[in-house]
């Protein structure tokens, strides 16, 4: 279950960000103003709107204001941080200390393809959130909807650090109920042991005991009367 959370979790990001990307690209049209009326880019701008053709192992070097302020660019930045191994993302990550925004948003997503620790991972969440009050005004639905993203993340997995202690105690507690029951079934097997031997003294005593009474009755039939002849009475009737 916790693990199917996860993974539903991880195919979110760039159907969130597509869209956020939709409703930016809404909101940044005034109205009353057609497709025509826009003027054709210049060249210069036609590589910023390219940002996503950018090569993934010069995209986290970009320092470019107008790159960095496109959510277009930090789709592209989610695709090539899934394509690298958790050592090299990793690795990346410390490239980039949590001065900025932009740096604080990289880390960010470069340690969440790197088996992020729950520490980390509400790290991150701090981190990022302390530049709240620089993000740019068309990634700034994108960063918080990322930060919640973590924080589901990180309740997740302190939900199941929480339930994996809960079975690792019930265990322990399983194993000294099995120990206390082993103890017991010797206690009850030496207090067996005891009362059959009691038993059998007792019908040891009880049989000595009969044969006593026995001898007893039969010593009382053959008194001395009993072994005195008739004829020494002088033979009087």
């Amino acid at each position: 279950m916790n693990d199917h959370k996860m993974a539903t979790w991880s195919q979110r990001p760039r159907a969130a960000i597509l869209s956020l990307l939709a409703l930016s690209a809404c909101r940044a049209q005034p109205q009353g103003e057609g497709i025509a009326s826009l003027p054709a880019p210049a060249a210069s701008e036609i590589n910023v709107m390219n940002s996503d053709n950018i090569p993934c192992n010069t995209v986290w070097a970009t320092n470019n204001n107008h790159v960095l302020n496109r959510p277009r660019y930090w789709l592209h930045v989610l695709d090539c941080a899934a394509g690298l191994a958790p050592a090299d993302a990793r690795a990346e990550a410390g490239n980039w200390p949590q001065s900025n925004w932009q740096s604080a948003f990289k880390q960010s997503i470069l340690i969440d393809n790197g088996n992020i620790t729950p520490l980390e991972r509400r790290a991150g969440i701090r981190h990022l959130d302390a530049f709240r009050g620089d993000y740019p005004l068309a990634v700034r639905p994108l960063i918080p909807r990322w930060n919640d993203r973590q924080a589901a993340e990180w309740q997740l997995a302190e939900e199941h650090s929480r339930y994996t202690r809960l079975l690792q105690k019930s265990a322990s507690q399983l194993d000294v109920l099995r120990h206390q029951q082993r103890v017991l079934k010797q206690v009850l097997a030496q207090t067996q042991r005891k009362v059959n031997s009691l038993a059998d003294i007792e019908r040891q005593l009880s049989t000595r005991r009969r044969a006593a009474e026995r001898s007893d009755n039969d010593h009382n039939r053959d008194g001395p009367d009993a072994a005195i002849p008739d004829n020494a009475t002088g033979g009087k009737p």
